[in-house]
């Protein structure tokens, strides 16, 4: 077992590693095979307002060190996170039930967003604007807000906690980082080790490792952080806007999704199968951008059909150890009794079960299902797991019309054999983000990322990190004399 989880099972806290002060401990499991991995004493509100508070004391002298000089840091990091990659692909694998596939993936992206990260520190341009008042010079600024607060999730927690703390670091800012309880060193301590080791300043990242049930609100109704940085459910995610709203914070929101990979008539039918069997199971379902939905056109759906349940059923489920394994465990037994629920709920509005994969602890085998009444709440809520619903559609209007009718708006794709039709079929959907004869699970550093309706507020990667982790100033100066009318 990786050392992480032996030396990392603390709070880091104004440069110092120590125990929470918490009355119980948040157990670290392996959801494989159970095994106990770490104990993390919690941290309570009086310790979250000392990350805070340390953040705060920390920022304004990082604030104004020389960009080229943060810049190092994350050089560093990088280099740090490519010596370490096995470990750290270990560590995936064992906190979380990463597959071996899917710790390469997700540091693979780590590592393209830390190099974003260094060519973000030196992104902030200032402007000056004309003014209609003679002897008027207008200066913009691009400044940070000062400290945000980063709330992480279960599923890519190594690489969506450094999305949002290396570029909000990288422009200027502190952080105070809380992950997720099923995985606090992967998507907590260990970043903070890692930039600890490349060289950043004690205080200007903080990671808590607590519960609600401890803090309540307390880590975004915090007076300190501008911003807090969430990912998670839409559920949680409105909770959080409301209550940043409330203490006049902004938030940036990546939120669920129900997104829907769609087959035209024209398909590469064989092409489309690969590409929605990786979109809906890619770390078993958990994924916000995974294919909820497989909208098939009826002319290619017989064919399409019998080729993706051939692959579903050969997918190998098991120990994510395994280098051939395909689909590990979920994340915790509550997420695997909710699965057998969406089934069991499924079957029991008319459903056909094409595929029906057995539970076994953690293990959620899986499940093709179709004929789904097209009323069912099934068809337009996320389902973070390994279940796929096929639905058959008439023509490119019912595919638009059934893609839309769902409260999110996250990812999407289209397969057809005209990618100009792929296109216009795209800009009809109300997401933020649509892919055209490829998967829906993609992120690129610099391209936008985010959704609508409820799948999120803002977008993060590339230059809408300045808009999520800075702000403007205006700064005025008056050549020569104003004139006033008193």
């Amino acid at each position: 077992m990786s050392s992480y989880f032996t030396d990392l099972a603390q709070q880091y806290i104004d440069g110092e590693w120590r125990p929470g002060t918490g009355s119980w401990d948040i157990i670290d499991f392996n959801p494989y095979d159970n095994e106990k991995l770490a104990s993390i004493t919690i941290a309570t509100v009086d310790e979250v307002d000392a990350a805070y508070r340390a953040a705060e004391r920390a920022q304004r002298q990082w604030a104004a060190t020389n960009p080229y000089a943060r810049r190092a840091v994350f050089e560093k990091a990088l280099r740090l996170v490519e010596e370490r990659e096995a470990e750290i692909g270990e560590a995936i694998v064992a906190e979380l039930g990463g597959t071996r596939l899917k710790a390469a993936f997700e540091l693979h992206l780590a590592k393209e967003f830390l190099r974003e990260a260094v060519h973000l520190a030196l992104a902030p341009e200032g402007r000056i604007i004309p003014s209609p008042v003679d002897g008027k010079e207008n200066r913009v600024y691009r400044v940070p807000v000062g400290v945000v607060g980063v709330i992480s999730p279960f599923n890519f927690p190594f690489l969506l906690s450094l999305k949002s703390v290396a570029p909000a670091l990288a422009l200027g800012n502190a952080v105070v980082l809380k992950p997720h309880q099923n995985t606090p060193i992967v998507g907590g301590t260990l970043v903070a080790k890692i930039l600890e080791d490349a060289g950043l300043p004690g205080g200007l990242l903080n990671v808590v490792v607590t519960d609600i049930a401890e803090i309540g609100d307390a880590f975004i109704e915090h007076p300190v952080p501008k911003v807090i940085s969430f990912t998670g459910s839409d559920k949680v995610g409105r909770h959080v806007a409301t209550a940043c709203a409330a203490n006049f914070k902004r938030s940036v929101l990546e939120l669920g999704g129900n997104s829907a990979l769609v087959v035209l008539d024209d398909a590469d039918v064989d092409y489309a199968v690969d590409a929605a069997v990786f979109s809906r199971f890619v770390h078993q379902g958990q994924v916000c951008m995974a294919a909820n939905r497989v909208l098939v056109d009826r002319a290619v759906a017989d064919e399409f059909t019998e080729k993706f349940v051939a692959k579903v059923s050969g997918l190998k489920v098991g120990d994510p150890r395994d280098p051939s394994t395909v689909i590990g465990p979920v994340i915790n037994s509550s997420q695997a009794d909710a699965l057998s629920g969406v089934v069991e709920q499924a079957l029991a509005e008319g459903a056909t079960a094409l595929v029906r994969g057995s539970v076994t602890d953690n293990l959620v085998e899986p499940s093709v299902l179709t004929g789904l009444p097209a009323d069912s709440a099934l068809l337009r809520q996320e389902v973070f797991g390994p279940v796929a619903f096929l639905v058959p559609f008439d023509g490119e209007e019912e595919a638009v019309r059934l893609v839309n009718d769902t409260p999110y708006g996250l990812s999407g794709a289209v397969h057809t054999g005209d990618v100009e039709r792929g296109v216009n079929f795209a800009k009809q959907i109300d997401t933020g983000m649509f892919h055209v004869n490829d998967g829906t699970v993609h992120d690129e550093p610099i391209v936008p990322f985010g959704g609508e309706k409820h799948s999120g507020l803002g977008r993060l990667n590339g230059d809408t990190m300045l808009d999520a982790f800075t702000t403007q100033k205006w700064i005025s100066v008056q050549h020569g004399r104003s004139g006033f009318p008193f």
